[in-house]
């Protein structure tokens, strides 16, 4: 099967600092997959390569047999790539409804004059209004987004990226600063997800993260240290000294 996103021995280094060494990864289509690590492994670097938000110094970029490790952002996003980030990119005097629709004109091309109101233009409305409901979110819709509590703002930012209709959503510890109650609830709405879109997930809460993954990655100082199912990771022993830790791995695989 041809891998939808993958990489052939990716590498970056920013001076004399190899922030990730030959990284050979591959996304299958539908996957939900984990990138786990301690903290400066070089997770967040490693998407901003996939991204093309940072250019490697060495290795390519693949999506869908397509090498796409000269294209911009942009580029990437029209081939049906999407990402959140650590620290959430919302306008926040813009309403969830607004947001949700500029990601929908981005995506379709539509004409869309900001002097016109947004009801003026009943399918881009209408789609808006029904990805919004499909997070939970259509009872904020009109709300401006920075007064939104911040679990509700992570699931936007989630909707905005599904807007754009990606074939590979790129996740970026979506439950960062998310109260322990609301990050159960950004998990299901990802497990919902069909299974025509990939996910790559990023996140520190090793709970969310085994209740999630059908495959983890497990990067370590720049380098794929080992990959699996998630029985297969909470029981390598690699994992637990650098990372996990005995106690932790037992406790989520057992749980």
């Amino acid at each position: 099967m041809t891998a939808v996103l993958e990489t052939h021995a990716l590498s970056k280094s920013f001076g004399g600092f190899r922030a990730i060494a030959d990284v050979s990864l591959s996304l299958e289509r539908g996957v939900r997959q984990a990138l786990i690590g301690p903290n400066g492994a070089g997770k967040t670097t490693l998407i901003n390569l996939l991204t093309g938000n940072l250019a490697p110094t060495s290795g390519r970029v693949w999506m869908a047999g397509r090498d796409v490790t000269s294209l911009s952002p942009r580029r990437r996003v029209g081939l049906g790539l999407a990402r959140t980030f650590q620290i959430n990119q919302l306008f926040g005097p813009l309403t969830p409804l607004q947001t949700v629709a500029l990601a929908i004109v981005e995506r379709t091309g539509v004409s869309w004059n900001p002097w016109v109101r947004l009801d003026a233009m009943a399918a881009v409305a209408g789609e808006a209004m029904r990805r919004l409901g499909d997070l939970g979110l259509d009872d904020v819709a009109d709300a401006p987004t920075d007064t939104l509590p911040y679990g509700r703002q992570r699931l936007l930012e989630v909707c905005t990226a599904l807007a754009g209709e990606p074939r590979v959503l790129l996740l970026d510890e979506p439950a960062a600063g998310v109260p322990h109650g609301e990050s159960g609830e950004i998990l299901a709405v990802i497990d919902r997800l069909p299974r025509d879109v990939t996910v790559l997930l990023i996140e520190h809460d090793m709970d969310l993260v085994f209740r999630f993954a059908e495959r983890i990655s497990v990067l370590v100082g720049g380098s794929l240290l080992v990959e699996g199912d998630p029985d297969a990771v909470a029981r390598d022993e690699r994992v637990r000294a650098v990372y996990l830790g005995e106690g932790a791995v037992e406790a989520v695989a057992d749980g």
